[in-house]
């Protein structure tokens, strides 16, 4: 077994991994000898390439060196980082397969994932909690193999939701969370002290790369349910209906309930706002933006566009 300070490689891009990032850099357990993160991504109307989170938080610390492959499958890629010579790997937030090559470390490649595993893996385990309405998420710390998220666990920590969470905050929240036990677990982990243990594959579920569509609010549904999809879909793809004026992006709602009269799909006057009606009650539209135009609140929408008040909402584009 690797004894002393091993060799350490981080991979990730995404920002939940910012706060396990800044805890390797400093921490007297490892010695942190690279960074592996997915290049720079086309962003914004000039299609400029921008960094992801983590190579930019590395390049501020003065922390390397950063590898960025276009192909991590490509042979001189893994190469690349197998000469930085790691006994562990520490991934967050990557968003990318990593090769078999890099899972076999004297130390094993350690994954932190922002669900209580074996619920929620994949690619949006946090839009996931909030979407189906969870009262407590986590994080854990899986020893990674071939499979996605599959890993036997070597350590979880329980975080209660109170049902007011969006996406970035709950991602700023676990990280942190993460970190933590992060640097709580790697001295035992390397000295081998824990023993993992597996998954129960009988509640495994599994969640998917989120697409603009899903960011679609669809009236026919419960209240409860669009609010959910408000918070849970924040930045990216954001959330949204199609009305007389244009597509409308929702960026904070509320539930009240039904009223007599009420007709669903419809955008209604709720005291001197907006709400969409549901299929048992009132979506009330907090903070909301024209397609191309600056974000207001429901209030600042209604004066603006009186007109709006009693319109139908189109189900789909």
């Amino acid at each position: 077994m690797t004894v002393g300070r091993p060799r350490t490689v981080f991979i990730g891009t995404g920002p939940f991994g910012l706060e396990a990032l800044r805890a390797l850099a400093t921490s007297h357990h490892v010695e942190l000898v690279g960074i592996l993160t997915a290049p720079a991504r086309p962003a914004g109307r000039d299609q400029r390439l921008v960094p992801g989170p983590i190579e930019l938080a590395a390049r501020e610390a003065g922390l390397g060196p950063i590898l960025s492959p276009t192909r991590l499958r490509d042979p001189r890629a893994v190469a690349e980082v197998l000469d930085l010579d790691p006994a562990l790997a520490v991934l967050a937030d990557y968003g990318r397969i990593v090769p078999a090559a890099l899972l076999g470390l004297p130390l094993r490649a350690l994954n932190l994932h922002p669900s209580l595993l074996p619920r929620h893996r994949g690619a949006a385990p946090i839009p996931a909690a909030i979407l189906e309405g969870d009262r407590e998420t986590g994080v854990s710390i899986l020893e990674m193999d071939e499979g996605i998220d599959h890993g036997p666990i070597v350590a979880s920590e329980r975080l209660s939701l109170t049902g007011h969470e969006t996406a970035p905050e709950l991602e700023a929240d676990l990280g942190a969370r993460a970190a933590d036990l992060l640097v709580r677990t790697l001295p035992d982990w390397i000295a081998g002290r824990i023993e993992s243990r597996p998954q129960d594959e009988d509640r495994a579920t599994m969640t998917r790369p989120l697409r603009r569509e899903d960011g679609r609010l669809d009236p026919h549904q419960s209240a409860a349910t669009l609010e959910r999809q408000v918070r849970a879909l924040q930045p990216w793809p954001g959330t949204f209906f199609e009305t007389p004026l244009g597509r409308l992006i929702v960026h904070r709602a509320t539930v009240a309930p039904k009223e007599t009269g009420d007709a669903s799909s419809h955008l209604l006057a709720h005291g001197g706002g907006l709400a969409l009606t549901t299929s048992d009650g009132r979506l009330v539209l907090k903070e909301v933006q024209l397609a191309g135009r600056r974000q207001m609140n429901g209030e600042a929408l209604r004066r603006g566009q009186p007109g709006i008040v009693g319109a139908s909402v189109a189900r789909s584009a």
